[in-house]
């Protein structure tokens, strides 16, 4: 490595925590609150829908959303988020973190306000719109992945780097607690506004015409945080190490992070030889160095995220076949809204949120590797808990044990893989091409998190076809689909061992990008084992 990069990198890794650190992971983590709160909210307001354009006349049960419809508007914009990580993971190392940072941010502003707009007012046009503009939303939300780890992990000091990335990540816990606080204010508001009975009272009037109003505003709300954040976006400068040793200029990498890191760093100008790290993606010498690292990465995220996404997506439902939520008939579809929103947020408050905490406090402490580790056990051991004795949670007086067994696995997926997962990948490839590796791992993910949203809207119910939701197939049931959830919870635990541990080492380092030294073994392809 160039004196000069290794000057430039030598400083970020040795500055202290300043107040642009802190800047820095707002700036970064509004997006994520923006991700969250986008990708989540459409759970509550699923069953909304179904009753508002799927009402089914002289049926004892409120409309729902047929099969089809319901996965397409559950996971299309999962589909459009794991194009976006690919896309703009990639364009991220050929364009430079900054000048891509902006695109997805715009790109997720204008689909949030158009995801409340529908061109026509028949169920299909209706629909049709929605997860067109969901797509293109989650396409926006996909650059956000690698590009907000990406450029946290490039500004921080390695003593501290995993919290701050891990704290751009907790701000996903807020954003799926405000998703439930903004639907309990609105769907009360309404409620209070527009008094109405429940279905088996009055069909027609438990669904008054103004609840269309509901989802659209949920949904539009979610592009006023990302709005807010634009500007402060555009006002970030590249980061030091892309312009030191992707573009090869330490003298203007010396520039920018002296002017934001108030630190004096000399350098004497551009840096010089490159051949010798030319190797790209998909060349035998990056497979040698980090094939098992990338294959890592992707495996432990994408059997995460179907454990991870059927849970949080399916939560109503699961409320409901342990009778926590009422009957739908029992309900308006107003005071349907809250109580899944209730729901949602009370697991949201003790389980969802404090886990990512947890990870900010202590990850370089424990490290990567024992973290991720111990919560894919732990998400294993919680959801056998909760499937074992299943009937035994579904009698009346045991509600509280399972949504406080329930309330764990959150808790141990974010104090664990969840946060670990987006954590590592943003460190252990090199500068070159970390955007693109954290895209592929991201988008691994989001396979995952399609598979667990599609398959479980099937998979969870009931095995009597009787019971089972309008329009759908036996499935298995939720306690066998537990069971499922809890082998790729285990699978995960094992593929952990492909992944190094990158606790207290420079980026360089782990990479292998720092070539005044070899390599060390943690950043070839031999996994290690704390």
């Amino acid at each position: 490595m160039a004196r000069q990069q290794l000057e430039v990198l030598s400083a970020l890794d040795a500055a202290k925590t300043q107040w642009y650190h802190f800047t820095a992971i707002v700036i970064a983590g509004m997006g994520f609150f923006t991700d969250a709160y986008d990708l989540f909210c459409i759970s509550l307001v699923t069953k909304l829908l179904g009753r508002i354009y799927y009402y089914r006349e002289g049926s004892p049960d409120p409309g729902s959303l047929p099969p089809h419809v319901a996965a397409a508007v559950n996971g299309v914009a999962f589909c459009g988020t794991l194009s976006g990580q690919l896309f703009f993971g990639w364009l991220g190392d050929k364009m430079g973190r900054k000048r891509v940072y902006g695109m997805t941010l715009m790109c997720m502003v204008a689909c949030s306000l158009a995801s409340g707009v529908s061109l026509g007012r028949s169920p299909a046009a209706v629909m049709g719109t929605l997860c067109f503009f969901r797509f293109w939303l989650g396409f926006g939300i996909g650059g956000d992945y690698p590009l907000s780890a990406t450029i946290m992990s490039e500004y921080a000091n390695k003593k501290t780097r995993g919290a701050f990335i891990a704290a751009v990540f907790a701000m996903q816990g807020f954003g799926i607690l405000t998703g439930g606080v903004v639907t309990l204010v609105v769907s009360a508001a309404f409620h209070a506004a527009f008094p109405s009975p429940a279905y088996q009272d009055g069909a027609v009037p438990s669904t008054p015409a103004e609840a269309d109003y509901v989802w659209r505003v949920i949904l539009m709300f979610g592009a006023i945080p990302a709005l807010l954040t634009y500007y402060w976006r555009m006002k970030m400068p590249e980061t030091a190490r892309y312009t030191a040793l992707v573009a090869r200029n330490a003298k203007q990498a010396a520039s920018d992070m002296s002017k934001v890191l108030q630190v004096d760093i000399v350098s004497g100008g551009d840096a010089g030889d490159r051949q010798h790290d030319e190797f790209g993606l998909l060349s035998s010498e990056f497979w040698r160095r980090h094939g098992l690292h990338l294959l890592g990465t992707t495996s432990c995220w994408f059997l995460l995220d179907i454990a991870f996404y059927s849970q949080n997506l399916f939560q109503k439902d699961i409320f409901s076949a342990i009778h926590w939520i009422p009957k739908a008939r029992t309900m308006s579809a107003l005071d349907e809204v809250y109580r899944i929103a209730r729901a949602q947020t009370l697991i949201a408050l003790c389980g969802t949120v404090p886990g990512y905490w947890f990870t900010v406090a202590l990850i370089d402490v424990l490290g990567r590797f024992k973290i991720q580790m111990m919560g894919f056990a732990m998400m294993t051991v919680f959801m056998l808990g909760l499937a074992i004795p299943y009937h035994h949670w579904t009698t009346p007086g045991n509600h509280i044990g399972f949504l406080v067994m329930y309330a764990f696995t959150f808790f141990f997926a974010n104090f664990g893989p969840n946060s670990t997962t987006f954590i590592v990948p943003a460190e252990i490839f090199p500068a070159r091409l970390r955007s693109t590796c954290h895209g592929i791992s991201a988008a691994a993910g989001k396979a995952g998190a399609i598979v667990g949203s599609f398959g479980f809207l099937y998979a969870a119910q009931s095995r009597d076809e009787s019971k089972a939701d309008h329009g759908y197939p036996a499935g298995i049931g939720v306690r066998c689909s537990l069971f499922v959830l809890a082998v790729c919870s285990l699978l995960g635990l094992a593929c952990t061992l492909l992944v190094p541990e990158s606790k207290g080492k420079s980026l360089e380092e782990l990479s292998g990008d720092n070539h005044d030294q070899q390599p060390p073994a943690h950043a070839r392809t031999m996994p290690v084992i704390v």
